[in-house]
């Protein structure tokens, strides 16, 4: 909590900054709306501001919205934003992207023009273009860690293991899934990976609205009523937020003490407090998507749509909203782990190194 609040103060004050270098500004390209899914993650408050500045420096008037998770407040953001007469863009990540479809209407009548950031907006066709990391590839990436780290792909095991999903709202959290499996799968078949609870697909295994304590919650009575007399040797975890707090309650169900080592366990977004629990030997790895680069890449977007261009893609056939393949550009995810985290976090300027003193 403590660092939630302090999080909710730097984005404060950050935009309270941009404010007055907005204020300064006699004139802008036009007005650009960022809404973002929530504060209270490292990540969207390192995209939203990483975004603000980039779009400042092309010459936009970025406004950057925080909705608690709330749908029904997103697409309030999303509409107040839509009452700007200088808008000419809107940048969603959103909440439940199947939700928009109204308010992206209201868009379209206007002719602004929308890009999906990181997550995937459905069911609309009032949307231009998607900009994210390769999603396949993170589960790809954390499926591949856990095999390596237990030696399955070595002939060791067979080994215990529980499989968590991100929020079924969420698109990209079945990338996430498929793409773990993609590596995991075959070893579940042949009986080197035992899933002791049986829970296997997004359906059993899904975590509403990334909640580390709801996927907490999940895991101790996992642990409560299969892993009595066995140990749990690894879990998939999509997302840091939900690493920390399934460790925590691997703690409190005595994991990580004496001879009951905590299971390999992966996670994304190379948040601060879990790259602390990889440097003390406890989260295994996670994967790093370096923000910066993403938002840079959706400003460049921007601006070449607004400027009458055709922008930078590299995928047209991945991302089918329901509708229509949306055209995408993909970044390349990155494995973090123990042996380097140090030179992908902190000498790239991402985290600074006294950060972890």
């Amino acid at each position: 909590m403590h660092l939630i609040r302090r999080t909710i103060r730097i984005v404060v004050a950050a935009l309270a900054l941009c404010s007055a270098s907005w204020a300064l500004a006699q004139d802008t390209k036009g007005g650009i709306g960022l809404a973002m899914p929530t504060v209270t993650s490292q990540r969207w408050v390192v995209d939203g501001l990483a975004m603000v500045r980039a779009m400042n420096r092309l010459g936009y008037r970025p406004d950057l919205k925080f909705a608690d998770d709330n749908v029904a407040t997103q697409i309030a953001q999303i509409e107040e934003m839509l009452k700007q007469s200088d808008l000419r863009m809107l940048v969603i990540s959103a909440i439940d992207g199947s939700k928009l479809t109204q308010v992206l209407k209201k868009a379209a009548d206007r002719k602004i023009k929308v890009i999906a950031y990181d997550r995937l907006i459905r069911d609309t066709p009032h949307v231009d273009y998607y900009a994210t990391f390769d999603n396949f590839q993170v589960g790809v990436l954390q499926g591949t860690h856990l095999i390596e780290r237990l030696g399955v792909n070595k002939g060791k095991g067979p080994f215990t293991i529980e499989l968590f999903g991100g929020s079924e709202d969420d698109n990209n959290a079945f990338f996430f899934y498929e793409g773990a499996m993609s590596v995991l799968r075959p070893h579940i078949e042949k009986g080197r990976l035992i899933v002791g609870s049986g829970q296997v697909g997004m359906d059993k295994v899904s975590t509403q609205r990334w909640s580390g304590s709801v996927a907490r919650a999940r895991l101790m009575q996992i642990l409560d009523k299969h892993y009595t007399k066995q140990r749990l040797d690894a879990i998939l975890s999509p997302y840091d937020g939900i690493t920390m707090e399934l460790i925590s309650g691997l703690k409190k169900a005595n994991y990580g003490q004496g001879a009951l080592a905590l299971p390999i366990i992966t996670g994304q977004d190379a948040e601060m407090p879990s790259v602390r629990s990889i440097i003390r030997g406890e989260q295994s790895s996670t994967v790093f998507k370096d923000n910066r680069e993403l938002a840079q890449v959706v400003s460049t977007m921007a601006d070449a749509i607004l400027s009458g261009k055709k922008p930078v893609i590299n995928d047209e056939i991945s991302y089918d909203n329901g509708l229509k393949i949306l055209p995408s550009y993909l970044l390349k995810p990155t494995l973090v782990d123990a042996s380097n985290w140090r030179a992908l976090l902190v000498d790239t300027g991402y985290y600074k190194a006294d950060q972890f003193r």
